[in-house]
This record gives structure tokens, C-alpha cells and sequence, in this order.
């Protein structure tokens, strides 16, 4: 069904273009790209034992986990979009209800996880109260010393070996959760639906390929712009035939982090087209009045792509379900950007 869905709109996205012929004169019709179609949740039983390698060496889940702990900041989508809902779930940030963000939350169908906060370390104490079956911590920025006391409460699962702390490559941690529910299978389709999906509206967009694109917060903190270098959370960019602007991960504490801009090096974000999370006109504001930022050539000539707070948060997260919404809804704001008919003030 959904196979059939994204090749409807590819379809009629060919039939308005050929339309565009039958357009009055002086008109010009323009055709509709194909989007996202949404992302179906996949039931399954897994193959257990299932045994899962990670940093820390090697975990054995012994049979299919009935109650899985999530401690880091983004697994719950993977989970709930493999149809398995987690009686607990970490707080990133944005307060959303249940730590969940709206992309995924109707996948709770009605449950109420309890929601940990890992800001001081691992809630170890709590996390043994809630007896689980399963812990998965991917993007949990988990330590040697955490995974042994998370494993002496239940199989713990972490990231592949070498990963960074935080925001390994997405494909990396669906596969590594899916392996987790014996499914490795099922996680390789989450991730080639996605990658599919990208490269419909890239062939789509072939005057994308190529050009140079910045991804940024939405506004300084601490005086600083804080930028996502190639490879850091940017695939939604590259996906789409971009090319992240080079020399950004020069200025990264570490790797694995994102640059850090002070104002008098706002001049490196300038890019074919820049894309800023800002999350309300407040963070637009303080925005255009940081340093250089409004007189950035991408800035004055409309190449800037600004966001709301939903959009901004999906642009961090990275999990299947937030890029097919990353997929739909920045995708137009992103053609007027390319055509210099971006935003000059905020509109949610």
C-alpha cells in the first residue's frame, strides 16, 4: 500500500509537469513534488535468543522483552514505529507529552510511559523499579561504568562499536534497537523506506544535487551559533543531493558535536541555502540581531529556510518517523529557499 502510494504521487507529480504545456499563456504550472506518505508501523515477533554487539561488548536479549526501558534521547520512535511501547522513555527537551513528540505520540495508542531524566545521570534506582526485561540506550551518551550498572538490572543495549556519545549515524541505531527485538530485518526496512522516500523528491529536484547547504539552531546561546558539520545530524540535507558547507567541523569541540560560531565567524554558515531550527519568532528575532547574521548574502537574498519548534525538533532527532516529517514539511520550504523566495520574517 504505501509502495503504491509514493508511486501515485510521483505519478502525478510527472502528469502536472507534462500539464504544464496546456498552461495559458502566460502562465506557468507548477507541479507538486512528491512527499512523504507517512510511515506505517511494523508489527512483528522477533528471533530470540537474539545477540547484539555494542561499544561495551556483547548483550543477549533471552526472549521477546515485554517491558523496554528507553534511556536515551531519541530510541522511543524506533521502538513504537517497530510496534513496541516502552513503559519508560527519557526527556530530551521541549516538554512534549510523554517525552514524545507529535510525529510519534499517537503511536502510544493511549499509554502513558514514565518519563525519566537522565540531566543528573542515569535514574539507576528507578530505572531498577520499573523491573524491565529490555534497556536501550543508543543515543544515551552512555559510559562504561552506566552500562554496568543498566546491565546488572536487564540486557542493556547501546551503541555499535565506535560510535560517537550522541547522534551516531541513524541508520546505525535503527538497526541496533531493531536487533535488540530480534528484527534486524525489520529495522533494514524502516531505514531503505526512508532513504527511498529521500530519493523520490531528490530525483525530483535534480538542481538540488550539489548545492552547498548550512544546517544551525535557531538563535545564539552563549554567544555562540552552534552548527551541525557534515555527517552530524545533517543526512536529511545530503539525502536530498546538498552538499553540507565544508570547514564547519574545524570549530567542533569534539567529534561527534556541533560547531561552535562566535559572531565574528558568522560568515563560514554562508551556503547556497541555510536552514536555522528556530522554534518560535522570539528565537528569530534574537536571530537576525546576533552579529552578521541578517547581512549573510543566504539571509538578505531569501536562501534561508527558518522553522517552527515541531519542525525544529524533527530536524534534531533523526529517527525514521521524524524525517519522513522533516520530509513533508521542508521540503516546500526548502523550493523557496532554492529560488530566493524564503521568508523575511517569521511564520510558523
Amino acid at each position: 500500500m504505501r509502495l503504491l502510494a509514493l508511486a501515485a504521487l510521483l505519478a502525478l507529480s510527472s502528469a502536472l509537469v507534462a500539464c504544464g504545456d496546456d498552461a495559458g499563456e502566460g502562465e506557468k504550472r507548477v507541479p507538486t513534488p512528491p512527499r512523504a506518505v507517512g510511515a506505517e508501523v511494523l508489527e512483528g515477533t522477533g528471533t530470540f535468543p537474539a545477540t547484539v554487539e555494542h561499544q561495551f561488548g556483547t548483550t543477549t536479549v533471552p526472549a521477546e522483552p515485554k517491558r523496554v526501558v528507553s534511556v536515551g534521547f531519541t530510541e522511543q520512535d524506533v521502538l513504537l514505529q517497530l510496534g513496541v511501547i516502552p513503559i519508560a522513555v527519557t526527556e530530551w527537551y521541549g516538554k512534549q507529552p510523554d517525552a514524545t513528540w507529535p510525529w510519534a505520540h499517537d503511536l502510544l495508542g493511549g499509554a502513558t510511559p514514565e518519563v525519566l531524566d537522565s540531566s543528573d545521570g542515569f535514574p539507576i534506582e528507578k530505572i531498577a523499579a520499573l523491573e524491565p526485561d529490555l534497556i536501550v540506550g543508543t543515543n544515551a551518551g552512555m559510559e562504561k561504568r552506566d552500562y554496568q550498572l543498566l546491565s546488572a538490572i536487564a540486557p542493556t543495549v547501546t551503541s555499535v562499536p565506535d560510535s560517537t556519545p550522541y547522534f551516531s549515524p541513524w541508520q546505525d541505531q535503527v538497526l541496533q534497537v531493531a536487533r535488540a527485538l530480534g528484527r534486524e530485518a525489520d529495522g533494514q526496512t524502516l531505514v531503505d523506506r526512508v532513504e527511498s522516500d529521500f530519493e523520490a523528491v531528490a530525483d525530483f529536484h535534480p538542481e538540488w544535487k550539489g548545492r552547498t547547504a548550512t544546517f544551525s539552531q535557531g538563535g545564539p546561546y552563549d554567544g555562540q551559533l552552534y552548527v551541525y558539520p557534515a555527517g552530524l545530524s545533517t543526512d536529511f540535507l545530503t539525502m536530498l543531493g546538498f552538499e553540507i558547507t565544508p570547514g564547519l567541523e574545524k570549530y567542533a569541540p569534539n567529534v561527534g558535536e556541533q560547531a561552535l560560531i562566535s559572531g565574528e565567524n558568522v560568515d563560514l554558515l554562508e551556503a547556497d541555502v541555510v536552514v536555522w531550527a528556530t522554534e518560535d519568532a522570539d528565537m528569530f528575532a534574537e536571530l537576525q540581531d546576533f552579529a552578521t547574521v541578517a547581512d549573510l548574502p543566504a539571509v538578505k537574498e531569501r536562501r534561508s529556510v527558518y522553522t517552527d519548534e515541531v519542525l525544529a525538533g524533527a530536524l534534531y532527532f533523526i529517527t525514521p518517523l521524524s524525517l519522513e516529517y522533516v520530509l513533508e514539511h521542508l521540503t516546500p520550504r526548502l523550493e523557496k529557499a532554492v529560488a530566493g523566495q524564503g521568508p523575511t520574517e517569521y511564520d510558523s
